[in-house]
């Protein structure tokens, strides 16, 4: 769900961490449990590796010990801000063939594109990536779910001028839902650009928001760890 379902989406280069969404039972658990000591990994951050965490939104940090994976960084959550449950995400995932013949399920494009929505400065770039790609890779293949993905979606204020042209019908529907397809069906340039600006604003800020009281129980676990 992170750098590496980039990589495989084509928007992204390389990336040494894995991120995975789980489900947080307990039979699921002591699965991943099995795994992570095969690939001989350690926490090494706070949370430690316990349900309550996961359920409560935070990641819990692992580095691989395993030769063949040393270093890795593998980063685990059960829930995230702003995607659906667990459940959901996987009714909606896509599988992508490897070359040896595994498949690795990832989330769907418009889940992961709601995932990076964060405060950090590089998810964004990535979600304009992400985008593009799709863009231009089913150019030819246009379907409703991809216009509409695109019109809600699309970072570049070129090419969300181009839809908006391509699929006006469908735009001048959405233009009440994104100020931003508004002004592309107006062909103000600025206008878009501003209220691309105003989106990322809002869902950084809603990041931080919802971040908050998690990091407050991060340091109160750090500082119990430092007292003990």
């Amino acid at each position: 769900m992170g750098g590496q379902a980039c990589v495989l989406y084509g928007a992204a280069e390389f990336s040494r961490d894995i991120d995975v969404s789980v489900v947080a039972s307990h039979h699921n658990l002591e699965r991943l449990a099995a795994a992570l000591a095969e690939l001989q990994a350690s926490v090494i951050a706070i949370p430690p590796f316990d349900a309550r965490y996961l359920e409560r939104g935070h990641a819990v940090h692992f580095r691989c010990g395993d030769p063949e994976a040393e270093l890795i960084r593998l980063d685990v959550m059960s829930k995230m801000r702003g995607v659906d449950t667990f459940e959901d995400l996987w009714e909606r995932r896509t599988t992508f063939p490897l070359e040896d013949g595994f498949e690795v399920p990832l989330l769907s494009l418009p889940d992961l594109v709601a995932a990076k929505k964060t405060q950090r400065d590089k998810d964004w770039p990535m979600i304009r990536r992400l985008v593009e790609t799709n863009y231009d890779d089913f150019y030819n293949e246009s379907s409703a779910e991809r216009i509409r993905f695109w019109l809600a979606e699309l970072r570049t204020p070129d090419l969300l001028l181009e839809v908006v042209m391509r699929f006006s019908e469908e735009a001048r529907r959405m233009a009440s839902e994104r100020a931003a397809v508004a002004a592309a069906l107006a062909g103000d340039v600025t206008a878009v650009e501003n209220a691309l600006d105003e989106e990322m604003a809002r869902e950084r800020e809603a990041d931080r928001e919802y971040w908050a009281p998690l990091r407050q129980e991060l340091e109160q676990l750090r500082l119990l760890r430092n007292r003990n």
